[in-house]
């Protein structure tokens, strides 16, 4: 018996060492790398391409300017209540007129023909007449149950008038237009 384990770790010990590992990896030359071809000459870049006028980009681009100058103020009145936005004078006044249920939107200045009123729900077209007077102003009504007043107030931060031969005004949402609207309704 003790012939046959001495046989048994004797076998056992040659299979161990007879185990090879895995071939080493061969090395590998490196391919050769091509040559690289002679750069391009430089090319001069293309001039960039002009910035449209702002005239042009008005109507559809007038959410990205910067607000006019002033501040809206409120104030009643024995006819209704008034609006006004401006900085030392008044730009734009809205005005109610509770005995005709009536608004008027007035922008300083003297202009003929229509107003464009612009709000975050889109564009309308106003008819408008010029009013003379100490301060001339082109002046358009509207009936205080109308919508377009209420995309007025609620237009997302801001809202536009524009007339013919002056410059457009970007006027701030802010709750004194409300106030008119309401007032003129209740």
């Amino acid at each position: 018996m003790r012939l046959s384990l001495s046989f048994v770790a004797t076998a056992t010990l040659l299979m161990i060492g007879s185990c090879v590992g895995p071939p080493a990896p061969r090395a590998v030359a490196p391919a050769p790398v091509p040559a690289r071809p002679a750069p391009e000459p430089a090319r001069p870049a293309p001039a960039p391409a002009p910035a449209p006028p702002v005239a042009e980009a008005a109507p559809a681009q007038w959410q990205y300017r910067p607000l006019s100058p002033g501040n809206w103020s409120h104030r009643a009145e024995a006819a209704g209540s008034v609006a006004q936005f401006g900085s030392g004078g008044a730009m734009v006044t809205l005005r109610c007129d509770r005995a005709s249920r009536r608004i008027s939107l007035a922008r300083a200045g003297a202009s003929q023909g229509e107003m464009i009123v612009r709000t975050s729900y889109g564009a309308a077209t106003w008819p408008a007449t010029a009013s003379g007077g100490a301060t001339p102003q082109l002046v358009a009504f509207r009936a205080a149950s109308d919508t377009a007043l209420d995309q007025i107030a609620h237009s997302r931060g801001k809202w536009a008038v524009e007339t013919a031969g002056q410059p457009p005004l970007i006027l701030p949402a802010w709750a004194e237009v409300a106030r008119v609207i309401e007032d003129c309704r209740g």
